[in-house]
């Protein structure tokens, strides 16, 4: 019965191999021509495309972009400004310099002149003696003789004055009714207490803070990506090797169903054999649907559509490369390297030229300013109704005299704040070196995880050859096989997580050493 059963064995091994022959003589022909219709990403690519789609990676370039202008804004602080002022007004009554008495009184200026020189006639005439008034008589110089005579000079000269006196009242006349005026103004800072430099100097730091943002976003991007890429090879690997582990339950299986037929096993062993089986089936569905989730999140990081079929290129690498060489770079140097230092170094710069802002508003500012300005009417030559204008040049001074001590509070509160963004600095220089010599301890631990892995394989894979070969010999158990094959799977699986978690260290010790490009 053992002979017959060894040779229904070889049998099956026989065509187990035909079948693997078959099967692979299948993939190597038709998998290209399915394959063609999905994407081949490497690493680099996948890098490539989420540096181009990530839409953080674009925020950060637009905040680069309004970064640059900002420092730009900063450079025009030091050069002249020319500004430009024009305007119209209109008014329902005019500005009067004469009252309306003195305008009265101008315009009927000869009357008054014509009737005081008549009155004044009359009084000398009056006043002369009797005798000489008598003798002007005889000449016929008669009081009102002299006056017909004097009345049309009299009034020729009220005529011309009132007409000059109408004229003053003209001429003082504004007619600011409609008024048109504008100017041109020239302003230059002299002195500004070093406000302006102290906001270029912040608009520099602001420029560099933005780009130090910009590498951390890009490491942590090219982190992600690394994290999801080596997620989707492993749970490729393993899914292999759940397919292989359900393979060999499975053939199990088949070998103790014929056994039970023969009377050799009992129908425990095969109940036990069926577990197994389910279980295999199981990780195999976990798995599945663990590798399409993870090429989802892979595709949703590069910027393709979630139910883009793609194919890594370590999918099917049987050994991982896992000999990449880690910079040596001391801590302190690592330290520098990384953008979140930098970027608390600008922030503490940030707050130094923010306090030398408000120290400004202590110091005296200087101006000059100069210009052109015009208007209709104008004052120039009397009140013209035309533009005139005049050109101008000056200087302001402030000089702050009291202010009850805001500024220097102010001052006080600004330090406070320096104080804080740099023990904030030594706080994260310290995590961070903490950071990267654990990163250095778990690439040491990794590898030699991964070296005691391969050695397990090694004797998982000679425990299960025994098994299966004391199997087919009947000298052992189902149960002992299994065993072997659990053993022999957990290694393998082992490996596997080994070999990613290498990887992964890697990339974080880069990250971690602020390299990662």
């Amino acid at each position: 019965m053992r002979k017959m059963n060894n040779q229904g064995t070889r049998y099956e091994v026989r065509g187990v191999r035909i079948a693997s022959l078959v099967l692979l003589f299948y993939l190597f022909t038709f998998l290209p021509l399915s394959v063609s219709a999905q994407r081949l990403l490497t690493l680099d690519s996948c890098r490539a495309l989420a540096l181009r789609n990530n839409k953080q990676m674009q925020v950060s370039k637009v905040r680069q972009d309004v970064a640059y202008n900002v420092r730009r804004t900063a450079r025009t602080k030091y050069l002249p400004h020319v500004s430009a002022l024009g305007g119209y007004v209109h008014t329902t009554r005019e500005v009067s310099i004469l009252n309306n008495d003195q305008k009265t009184a101008l315009n009927n200026l000869g009357t008054s002149a014509a009737t005081g020189i008549g009155n004044e006639v009359g009084n000398i005439y009056n006043s002369l003696p009797a005798s000489t008034q008598a003798l002007l008589g005889q000449l016929g110089l008669t009081s009102e003789g002299i006056m017909q005579l004097l009345n049309p000079k009299l009034g020729n000269l009220a005529t011309h004055l009132n007409g000059f006196g109408q004229g003053i009242v003209d001429a003082f006349r504004t007619d600011t009714r409609n008024v048109w005026a504008g100017s041109i103004m020239v302003t230059q800072p002299v002195f500004m207490g070093g406000a302006i430099i102290a906001y270029n100097k912040m608009a520099d730091i602001g420029e560099d803070m933005m780009r130090n943002s910009a590498d951390a976003q890009l490491q942590s991007t090219l982190y992600d990506i690394d994290k999801a890429y080596w997620q989707v090879v492993s749970l490729k690997h393993k899914k292999r090797l759940a397919e292989a582990y359900l393979e060999l339950v499975q053939k199990l299986d088949n070998d103790v169903n014929k056994m039970i037929e023969e009377g050799v096993a009992t129908r425990s062993d095969g109940l036990s054999v069926d577990v197994k089986v389910n279980e295999a089936e199981m990780q195999v569905t976990q798995v599945n649907d663990g590798l399409v989730l993870s090429k989802m999140l892979l595709c949703q990081l590069c910027g393709l559509s979630l139910d883009e079929e793609i194919l890594l290129a370590d999918e099917d690498v049987d050994e991982l490369a896992t000999e990449d060489i880690v910079p040596l770079i001391d801590t302190e140097e690592a330290v520098s390297n990384r953008p979140e230092i930098r970027m608390l170094q600008n922030t503490v710069d940030l707050s130094r030229q923010a306090t030398n802002v408000l120290k400004a508003g202590n110091l005296p500012q200087v101006l000059l300013v100069g210009g052109y300005s015009i208007s209709n009417p104008n004052v120039f030559n009397g009140f013209e109704k035309k533009f005139g204008g005049m050109w101008n040049i000056g200087v302001l001074v402030r000089v702050p005299v009291w202010n009850w001590g805001d500024v220097a509070y102010k001052v006080r509160a600004s330090k406070g704040v320096t104080t804080i963004a740099g023990l904030e600095m030594n706080e994260a220089r310290e995590k961070i070196e903490l950071q990267i010599s654990q990163s250095r301890f778990r690439v040491t631990e990794a590898g030699k995880k991964l070296d005691m892995a391969r050695t397990n394989i090694k004797r998982a894979e000679e425990n299960l050859r025994t098994a299966n070969l004391g199997f087919s010999e009947g000298v052992i158990q189902p149960v002992t096989v299994m065993e072997a094959q659990t053993a022999w799977l957990q290694a393998m699986s082992q490996k596997i997580d080994a070999e990613i978690d290498v990887k992964l260290s890697q990339v974080n010790l880069r990250k971690a050493m602020g390299v990662l490009k």
